[in-house]
């Protein structure tokens, strides 16, 4: 799960199934980077996107032959491997993990976090359920939603242990609503829309509620979306907010991921 005092990058795929496990395949292997089902995906694939990419991302590992990984946990049994001591004799990778070469924090790599961007609205119980189901590790619910949704969508998150992600997009004052709330989210996102971004281009990402919130709430982390560049996704990890999501930026350069992930991951810590 997430950690504090740790600087991921969130990306945000939108293309076919087909060019996003082109571009998974090409990620570099870090556990700051998180991997969001973005909501026209969703869309178009259903709960497949999310199992889909949880796939992708096995094959990495274990090849293209494997196929169908995706489960509420990975478990050993899907390496054909029944004894946890036989992993001893599986290579050298898993054998350093279990002799305790790798750290914890390493091996966890092998396990992909991924956000579901359902942008929930109503019916949190039925989404947040069908998320975990397909493998994500987190979901998304608007904050413009009635109070009574994102209250049960923070609580079934907590029930079946996925982290909640609160989207502030179009919401002025997202202290307000926070203070409203029966249990806080494990993560606030601060957001500049695609469509408000193309008609202001002087519309900015608003960095300035960071400091309100953590100072108020210790246990929330901070993300925030809507940078363009590689510079803007770097301003935000150093405005205090601790996921940076990108989506423009690797969606309409598929070609520059490895680029842009690796300059990313490079400048923060």
């Amino acid at each position: 799960m997430l950690k504090r005092n740790t600087k991921y990058l969130q990306i945000a795929f939108n293309r076919s199934l087909g060019e996003i496990a082109k571009m998974i395949n090409l990620l570099p292997l870090s556990d700051r980077i998180i991997i969001e089902a973005g909501y026209p995906l969703i869309k178009n694939y259903g709960t497949d996107a999310i199992s889909s990419i949880r796939d992708f991302w096995y094959q990495k590992f274990f090849g293209p032959q494997e196929k169908n990984l995706s489960t509420k946990s990975f478990k050993l049994e899907m390496l054909g491997i029944p004894d946890l001591k036989d992993l001893l004799v599986k290579g050298d990778y898993f054998k350093n993990i279990f002799q305790g070469k790798i750290s914890p924090q390493k091996s966890a790599v092998i396990d992909p976090y991924i956000v579901a961007d359902l942008k929930c609205m109503d019916r949190a119980f039925t989404e947040v359920e069908a998320a975990k189901g397909a493998g994500a590790q987190a979901a998304t619910c608007l904050g413009l939603a009635p109070l009574e949704t994102i209250d049960a969508f923070i609580e079934k998150c907590e029930e079946i242990k996925i982290d909640s992600f609160l989207d502030m997009l179009n919401v002025e004052y997202p202290f307000e609503v926070l203070s409203k709330l029966k249990n806080l989210p494990k993560v606030v996102m601060l957001h500049r829309g695609v469509d408000e971004r193309e008609d202001n281009k002087d519309k900015e990402i608003p960095y300035h509620q960071i400091e309100r919130i953590k100072g108020t709430y210790d246990d929330i982390l901070i993300a925030v979306a809507g940078g363009e560049t590689v510079r803007e996704a770097i301003t935000g990890s150093f405005n205090d907010a601790d996921i940076v999501i990108v989506w423009k930026l690797v969606n309409e350069n598929p070609e520059n991921i490895v680029e842009i992930t690796k300059e990313f991951l490079g400048e923060t810590k």
